[in-house]
């Protein structure tokens, strides 16, 4: 549309914390195995955050490789959005948080609750406010700390996931490289399918709730992969089309890490090779929010991005919902 920017990535960052937690670990405190996990979904090992460590501490740190990658300064930034379902507090939000350690005195500030897609649903949000040129210098955050909200007695979810940050800047970009195309759902009937039941205005906390581990995930596993390994592949296919691309023109796939069997289906969908699919699932488990920008800047600093590389970001999560962006890469 005329008078409108093209809004793109200039910088990424990552936090990952210290502590690395191995299926073999994981062996002596709840009844599964090292085959077991690998064999379902691909994961070996995964991060789990310090017990004083929050998704502002994550993201803080994050934050500051990504600004440092786009040779932006703190106080550059206007806008900042924190996509997480584990912030430190239902409010302030986490934005604000990580907006007063940062120093970025001038942005305004709000988090964004889309589940595992949230880091996608808030780069379409900050895409808009590049393109009208409301703000030019963005950061979008995806973050979750879900080791906090895990029934460590229930061995169908509690291996599944780790914690982790992942962070980008934001700002106008040539027309012909930046977000080239977004594409988000939802499907609200799917919500109890993937669920912390209490914790909210439904089921505030009380001592049934706590006794009851409602404060923890919930999930039809079964349900959410059927879900998945569907919709992974539509939505890469949608945003295709709308930036008027094929899956031949992709260089490289970065995917939702939940699970390899969901990975491999949408490769088998997208027909791409194992060269052109960016995984770390093995290493780091589902972070849910910091999945996507994790293995961007992973994939950046090992040079497996180049400037005009079409990328193809896809992924899905709680509520149920669903994204897909395709972006010509900005930076060098």
């Amino acid at each position: 549309m005329a008078g409108l920017k093209r809004a793109g990535i200039i910088g990424t960052g990552s936090y990952l914390p210290e502590r690395v937690l191995t299926n073999e670990d994981l062996e002596k405190i709840v009844d599964t195995s090292d085959e077991w996990i690998r064999t379902r979904t691909g994961i070996r090992e995964r991060r789990v955050a310090r017990e004083q460590e929050a998704a502002s501490d994550l993201s803080l740190k994050a934050s500051e490789r990504a600004l440092e990658s786009a040779g932006v300064r703190a106080e550059e930034i206007e806008l900042i959005i924190v996509a997480t379902v584990t912030p430190d507090t239902l409010f302030p939000a986490t934005a604000c948080l990580v907006q007063d350690r940062l120093g970025a005195k001038k942005a305004a500030c709000f988090d964004l609750s889309a589940g595992c897609t949230g880091f996608l649903y808030a780069l379409g949000v900050a895409q808009q406010f590049v393109a009208c040129g409301t703000y030019q210098k963005v950061l979008v955050i995806g973050v979750d700390v879900l080791t906090k909200i895990i029934n460590w007695d229930d061995r169908s979810t509690c291996v599944l996931f780790g914690d982790g940050a992942g962070a980008v800047v934001l700002g106008p970009v040539p027309e012909e490289e930046g977000i080239l195309s977004l594409y988000l759902g939802a499907d609200g009937s799917g919500g109890p399918l993937l669920v912390m039941p209490a914790g909210g205005s439904r089921l505030p906390a009380s001592l049934d709730t706590v006794t009851r581990k409602l404060h923890t995930i919930h999930m039809q596993g079964s349900e959410v992969f059927k879900f998945a390994v569907r919709i992974m592949g539509e939505a890469s296919l949608k945003a295709l089309e709308q930036a008027s691309l094929t899956k031949e023109d992709i260089d490289l796939l970065i995917p939702h890490q939940a699970n390899m069997r969901i990975i491999e289906a949408g490769m088998k969908r997208l027909g791409l090779p194992p060269e052109k699919v960016y995984v770390n699932l093995d290493r780091y488990g589902n972070m849910s929010s910091a999945s996507i920008p994790v293995a961007l800047d992973e994939a950046q600093k090992q040079g497996k991005l180049a400037r005009g590389d079409n990328v193809l970001l896809v992924s899905f999560g709680a509520g149920l919902t669903w994204g897909a962006a395709v972006v010509r890469w900005s930076m060098d």
